[in-house]
Order: C-alpha cells, then structure tokens, then sequence
C-alpha cells in the first residue's frame, strides 16, 4: 500500500501556478477539466494530477484544472456548476458528492461528467444502467461494498454491540438509498440499528445525547460532505460519549477515532483519469462502463480501542493495512 502520508509539498504551489502557465497558452488549445470537489483536499488532488500525468496531461502545460470547492455547503452546488459551465470545461469531475454529481446532471445534458462517490448511480436516477450508462454521465461508484463492510467490520471489532447507531444526513440523496441495504445487513449480524438524522452542523450535540440515551454500543458515521467537515467536533463528540465508532475516512482514524474503511485513493484516482483521457479524445461518457470500487483500505488506532477498554481481535488486526498504536 502507497504511504499517503508522504505527500508531495509543492502540491499547493502547483495549484496556484497552474493558472499562470495556461495563460501563456493560446486560448482555446488547452483542453478545461473542471473539479467539482469538497474541500481543497491536496492530497485526493495531487493523486489525481498524477493519475493525468501518467497519461500524459500535465495541469498547467497540456490541460488546465478548474477548482471549485462546496466546503461541505451544498447550497453552493448550483453557483458552482453555473461558473464552470460558464468557463466552457470540456469535461466535469465530480469527486465524492452525490449531491454535487445531481447538481451537475440537472445543469447540463451536453458536457460529460464523471464521477467519483459511494452512492449507487442507478438507484439515484444519474445513468440508466452500470454497463451502458447513456447520457453524459459515467465514473466510479454504486458499490454497497463499503457500507456493508464498514458495519461487518464495526460488529467484529465490538462484538458485544447489539445496538449500532448511524448518522446519517437526509439531505444526502445517497444516505436514504443505502440505509436499507444497512438494514439489511443488520438483521445478518443479529444487531439493531439506530438512525440518527443530522442534517446540519448545530444538531451534532443533540443527535450524541439521542445515541447515549439509546444505549448504542458503536456507532457508524455516514461518509458525508457535511460530516467531513465537521469531523473534529465529531470526533470530540464521540470521544466525550465513549462510543466505539467506524468513519469512511482514514483521516479521522489518524485524530482518533477507532476505525476507517476507505478506497484505496490512489487506485481510485487512476481510474478516474483514465476515463477523463479518454473522453478528452473523443470517448463518450454514455459508451464508457460505470466501475464499482474493489479496493479499500482498513484503519484501525489502537490508542482510541485501549482508551475505551476494547481488545481488538488478532485476525482483525492482522487484516487491517495501517494499524495506529
């Protein structure tokens, strides 16, 4: 597994050279590749230069990017979409919104997006089927992989937990599709699951307090822009309430929390720019197959199990691909 952690410092100062190198280039020449995204994570975009890199288009001399970020603010979405249909981008990645992938769809039928996200595009009405997407939309997603798996994997770290709790947003199109396939596993795993709405960031305090008092014995947070966001006051929270809790990002795991499943970023973001390649040369997005993820990483802080007075079981140490100690 590629250490992330050894990042590449002149990412941010590539960023804002980039604009200054495409100006020298004649207008119209260079194709514009807009990054829809939700925060200005440079290590997802430095990954992502290097998977066009490795194709041969390099930000700045033979491409340029175009950067807009919601900063986990999804009334942003139309503003957004609005400036990069305005700056006339040839293709529009989407990466890690469901939201920000509805919003693109219903802004343009013309412009080819792709995207990269956890919800299922079939279920959430973005493309018709995963072998022949139609329309102007492909990328990466609809795997209930890590969903499932984040739960099966939360269950064999506490396997005294018979009540897990999920926070979960209702103004993330993908939460509601996928809290049945949740629900679904639950009854395999023999737990009952406790759905706790957040839907803005004030309600985080409240929505701990119900998960006390329900008694739940882990608790499985949503990957969400919001969430992300605001991931330090719910690692706070949930250090404060002293529940067992799974993120989708490993960056949470890394500030303490017990656990993170997340895809394996660098192989993702390869595969994302093959399909920009790809359409840039005349592929379209309709003909291209919508991929599932297949690799994720484990995280596991042992500092954070030891803390709650959790054993983490060998096997699933010897599973996990970082473990923090």
């Amino acid at each position: 597994m590629m250490d992330r952690r050894a990042f590449i410092s002149g990412v941010t100062l590539g960023l804002l050279a980039a604009p200054l190198a495409v100006e020298a280039q004649q207008a119209g020449t260079v194709p514009r590749i807009g990054y829809l995204g939700i925060s200005p994570d440079m290590e997802v975009v430095e990954l992502f230069r290097q998977g066009l890199r490795e194709l041969g288009r390099v930000d700045g001399q033979n491409i340029t990017i175009e950067y807009r970020w919601t900063e986990g603010k999804s009334e942003r979405l139309p503003q957004l979409v609005a400036e990069l249909i305005q700056l006339k981008v040839d293709v529009i990645y989407v990466w890690g919104s469901s939201a920000a992938v509805l919003a693109a769809k219903q802004a343009t039928t013309t412009i080819p997006i792709v995207f990269q996200m956890p919800a299922d595009p079939v279920k959430l009405g973005l493309v018709a089927n995963l072998t022949r997407p139609g329309g102007n939309i492909t990328g990466l997603g609809g795997g209930n992989l890590g969903a499932s798996k984040r739960l099966s994997l939360l269950k064999e770290a506490v396997p005294q937990a018979t009540r897990v709790a999920i926070l979960w947003n209702p103004a993330n199109p993908s939460h509601e599709a996928g809290l049945k396939n949740l629900e679904d596993v639950a009854r395999s795993l023999r737990v009952q699951l406790q759905l706790v709405r957040v839907s803005r960031p004030e309600e985080l305090e409240s929505a701990f307090s119900a998960i006390t008092r329900g008694h739940a014995g882990a608790l499985y947070v949503l990957g969400d822009a919001m969430f992300g966001a605001e991931r330090k006051r719910i690692l706070a929270l949930s250090a404060q309430s002293r529940v067992p809790t799974m993120y989708a990002w490993r960056r949470a795991v890394e500030a303490g929390g017990l656990m993170g499943y997340e895809e394996d970023w660098p192989d993702t973001q390869r595969r994302v720019a093959v399909y920009i390649d790809k359409i840039l040369k005349g592929a379209k997005p309709g003909d291209l197959p919508v991929e599932q993820p297949t690799k994720y990483d484990l995280f596991i802080n042992l500092k954070t199990a030891k803390a709650l007075g959790l054993t983490i079981p060998p096997s699933l140490l010897q599973r996990a691909d970082e473990v923090i100690e």
